[in-house]
């Protein structure tokens, strides 16, 4: 276990169903584990046994001082009394660090309590020599066989706070490798047991296998345990997340403190979305290294048992679990959006019914569909159905929203279906966290095929991307909501984007008004990944095309080579994986560091050129100069280089496959083998099905820049001022008018003798330099220096294929030399029509600032707005899918003023 802001002498270290309501006395008295031969199995983030969620709550429990025949659990009649007292503090769970005797499992079943059962090898010691690494899994594979299909058991752990300084000493990589090798073994005696590893803030970075992710934490703040719960949630992924410790000491900080303390550690566990927790522990007494631990006090009773207060506010949070006594709930309208969804629609029409929430109506809009989709939601009682013509996702989005009655607008797709408790998670996200808008994560559902597992592991899904832990940048459509006034005041969802994009879309409207967005990894929507590789490319092909859309309306949010440049990380861990960079670790001086966390950086470079759609583009470029070659010999080097660039993406592809992770196991070995080849296959096409779709709606490196243009060579413009403005007031206006004019604009560093750089395409920009010049009483001479920059990497380009052309014709070969001349003169062409595009827009917002300072306006920003500011002030922000330039922003906040 880990303490944290707490003193360092220290050892070192009946599952309820749920349905939102307050369970009932008698509900507590039900024996609910492994019913019927049904075992605890993870779906998603929780645990289940049979079709009933469980939330795990739980208390450690021994080990105590050996009796004459070496139980470490005292005897069954001391163990069937402890049990009875914690049952009856609605716990449904224990936890032991050694293996108990097979009768002790029995006392616990009688009990209604299931046990998660701990190994206890010593991992105190350096266990990875070759000797000791086998003698530890002999002795795990004796444990599980004692255990193993016991009605009680929950789980195993394959261990437990293995020491930061020895995970230096071997390396991360190490110790994970041991890990999965004692999990495969417990899998190997108990194929149907869950199994986990326990781990603790100081060793965070480790990757362990394991059903569901295990922590003991020890904050004694609050605000803290919340926020650090958040990165462990994400850190987890997709899998549950459960306490596995948490308590405070009552000998150093009073038995009140003490409870009050595990009060809100178990209420912040559960609201936080986890799956369970457990207290540390049941009683004071606690023996550990051959001696009893007499100077700590963690217990929820002493050593003679007599009960502390802690004991009693226990009881009381675990009575409240998941979501306390609170009643007051948001009205939240659930809108579903279909068009010819029958095949699916049933399912999700039934997730919906099954929600516990307090006050929820249902919305679906029926798109136009042609099937019998109309008719299938008609059969369910309090489903309101809107049906309209087929106009588009974005416009059934906005339908449902008019139509909606809540204070929260939450969507979900046709072929998804919610977890039971959903909307209160969107809910207790809405209220804690400054929010207008909360997703949650989209997990593929478990035996949905083959096919759709393979896809759930190919890149390209509806993912969601994160500031921070609970901060997004973007959450996806399948599982998204938002505050119904702030669509409102954004105007909706924008009716140009019909299949995909408008989620992106309302998500960069909402944030450019300075609002936020959340991120909550327990509201959990179960979605269905397509059931065939070419509906998956189609997909794909559909979301090429949404970006192409997107980088029209959004210019600035792409760089030049026409791909988005999100400020926030993309979570999904199947993506490509063969050029990532080593995750790098936090260890602090000498491995001090009481949470050393792992930090993954992005790829860049190659590796980064390899996730590209258009590094496909790079190895046709190469065919080109391989057939050219037929020609002229020389140009036969591009041969090998084609089959290296081909080479590179299919052991990408077959890295990130080998990385998957499916639900349900193969069969067989060719089944296993067929669904990695599947996976393998997606990972190599998705990129060109998604260049597909960028290409031919014109999202190309070469797309069409439309601004004036001026002859690519230094220049210098003045401006004079007779307000002042602070420098950086000059260069934000200038940056806003020309992303408002379709310019990819970036902001120089800290090192940088620049201010802005303008960039119309791939091959080349410019550069902006600010001076100003002061004249006494506000009065201002502002200096722009702008000059073209060419990418080296074109200069380079073309200078080879200059040189290429000119020995070939040389050599007297003039299809290699004519070919190789005209690759020079198109690249040459494009390169300066950039420069000279980019120079232009520089010239053309400085001419439109020298017009309005003529005219004896402060700019032309707010010189456009403010005479329609007052005019138009609602009616901007009521249109469909509007979106308000940088002119329209200052132009209202000066009008206002």
């Amino acid at each position: 276990m880990t303490f944290v802001d707490i003193d360092a002498t220290r050892p070192p270290s009946n599952i309820l169903k749920t349905q939102g309501q307050q369970d009932t006395a008698a509900a507590r008295d039900e024996r609910l584990v492994a019913v019927a031969g049904e075992r605890p199995e993870v779906r998603g983030k929780f645990i289940f046994v049979g079709d009933e969620k469980i939330f795990i709550r739980g208390v450690t429990y021994g080990p105590f001082a050996p009796d004459a025949h070496g139980s470490l659990y005292h005897d069954r009649a001391t163990v069937a009394a402890d049990f009875a007292e914690i049952a009856r503090m609605s716990a449904n769970a224990i936890r032991t660090y050694t293996v108990p005797p097979r009768w002790l499992l029995d006392v616990a079943h009688d009990h209604g309590l299931s046990v998660m059962v701990g190994f206890g090898w010593e991992q105190h010691v350096a266990f990875l020599e070759r000797n000791v690494r086998k003698s530890i899994e002999a002795r795990v594979r004796d444990s599980v066989r004692e255990c193993a299909g016991h009605p009680a058991l929950l789980s195993f752990t394959i261990g437990n706070e293995i020491p930061s300084s020895i995970v230096r000493w071997y390396g991360p990589e190490k110790i994970e490798r041991f890990l999965k090798r004692l999990y495969a073994a417990v899998k190997e005696e108990d194929p149907g047991c869950l199994v986990s590893y326990v781990n603790y803030p100081t060793t965070e970075y480790l990757k362990p296998p394991g059903d569901f992710v295990c922590f003991n934490v020890f904050l004694e703040s609050q605000p803290k345990l919340t926020d650090y719960l958040k990165r462990l949630h994400n850190l987890s992924g997709d899998r549950p997340l459960v306490l596995a410790e948490i308590g405070l000491d009552s000998i150093r900080h009073g038995e009140d403190r003490q409870a009050e303390t595990l009060a809100w550690q178990i209420r912040t566990a559960f609201s936080s979305g986890c799956a369970g927790a457990f207290t540390f522990s049941w009683t004071d007494e606690w023996h550990r290294g051959g001696a009893d631990i007499l100077d700590w006090g963690f217990g929820l009773t002493t050593r003679d048992r007599r009960p502390k207060r802690a004991m009693v506010e226990v009881a009381r949070a675990f009575a409240e679990v998941p979501f306390g006594a609170d009643s007051e709930w948001p009205r939240i309208s659930v809108v579903v959006c279909t068009y010819n969804g029958s095949r699916t629609i049933a399912q999700c029409c039934e997730g919906i019914a099954a929600l516990d929430y307090p006050d929820f109506e249902t919305i679906v809009v029926d798109d136009g569909s042609v099937d019998n989709t109309a008719a299938i939601v008609s059969r369910y009682p309090g489903v309101r159905l809107v049906q309209t013509k087929n106009q588009g996702l974005s416009a059934a989005r906005n339908a449902g929203a008019n139509a909606a009655t809540g204070d929260i607008v939450a969507y979900i797709d046709d072929d998804a279906w919610p977890d039971q408790h959903w909307l209160r998670y969107l809910a207790l996200a809405f209220r804690t966290g400054d929010f207008v808008g909360v997703g949650g994560p989209n997990i593929a559902p478990p035996d949905n095929g083959e096919t759709a597992e393979a896809v759930a592991n190919a890149p390209g899904g509806p993912i969601h991307v994160l500031l921070t832990d609970d901060i997004a940048e973007h959450i996806p459509g399948c599982n998204m909501s938002f505050r119904r006034s702030v669509l409102q005041e954004v105007g909706g969802f924008d009716p140009n984007f019909r299949v995909a994009g408008d989620d992106v879309d309302v998500c960069w409207r909402i944030q450019e008004r300075g609002w936020t967005l959340g991120f909550t990894p327990a509201a959990v929507v179960w979605h269905q990944r397509r059931s065939s590789a070419r509906a998956y490319l189609r997909q794909q092909w559909g979301y090429g095309k949404a970006e192409a859309m997107l980088e029209k309306k959004w210019p600035e949010k792409y760089n030049s080579a026409g791909h988005v440049s999100w400020a926030g990380r993309i979570y999904a861990d199947h993506l490509t994986q063969f050029f990532t960079p080593r995750r790098r670790i936090y260890h602090g001086t000498w491995g001090s560091a009481l949470f050393q966390s792992v930090y993954q950086p992005l790829p860049r470079g190659f590796g980064a050129l390899l996730s590209l759609p258009e590094w496909y583009l790079i190895i046709v470029a190469l065919l080109v100069l391989s057939v050219v070659g037929l020609f002229w010999a020389p140009l036969l080097v591009a041969l090998p280089l084609v089959g290296l660039a081909l080479g590179a993406s299919l052991i990408q592809a077959a890295v990130s496959a080998s990385r998957a992770t499916f639900p349900t196991p193969s069969a067989s070995g060719p089944r296993r083998a067929k669904r990695y080849l599947l996976t393998g296959l997606l990972h190599f096409l998705q990129p060109m099905a998604r260049l597909h779709g960028r290409l031919q709606w014109g999202l190309s490196p070469w797309r069409h820049t439309s601004a004036a243009l001026a002859m690519p060579r230094t220049r210098i413009e003045s401006i004079w001022s007779e307000g002042w403005k602070e420098p950086a007031v000059w260069l934000s206006e200038l940056e806003a008018d020309f992303r408002d004019g379709g310019t990819s604009v970036l902001r120089g560093g800290d090192f940088d003798r620049w201010d802005l750089e303008l960039r119309r395409g791939l091959l080349a920009s410019a550069r902006l330099l600010l001076a100003i010049e002061e004249h006494g009483q506000g009065r201002q001479l502002a200096r722009f220096k702008f000059w073209p920059l060419f990418s080296p990497t074109a200069v380079g380009v073309a200078t080879v294929t200059a040189l290429l052309s000119a020995t070939a014709l040389a050599q007297g070969n003039l299809v290699a030399g004519i070919g190789m001349g005209m690759a020079f003169l198109v690249l040459a062409i494009r390169s300066l029509k950039e420069c000279a595009s980019a120079m232009g827009a520089v010239r053309e917002a400085l001419t439109a600032i020298k017009i309005a300072k003529a005219k004896g306006h402060a700019s032309p920003n707010v010189t456009a707005s403010v005479e329609a500011a007052d005019v138009d002030r609602e009616r901007i922000s009521l249109l469909p899918g509007a979106r308000l330039t940088a002119t329209e922003r200052r132009g209202r906040g000066a009008a206002l003023a």
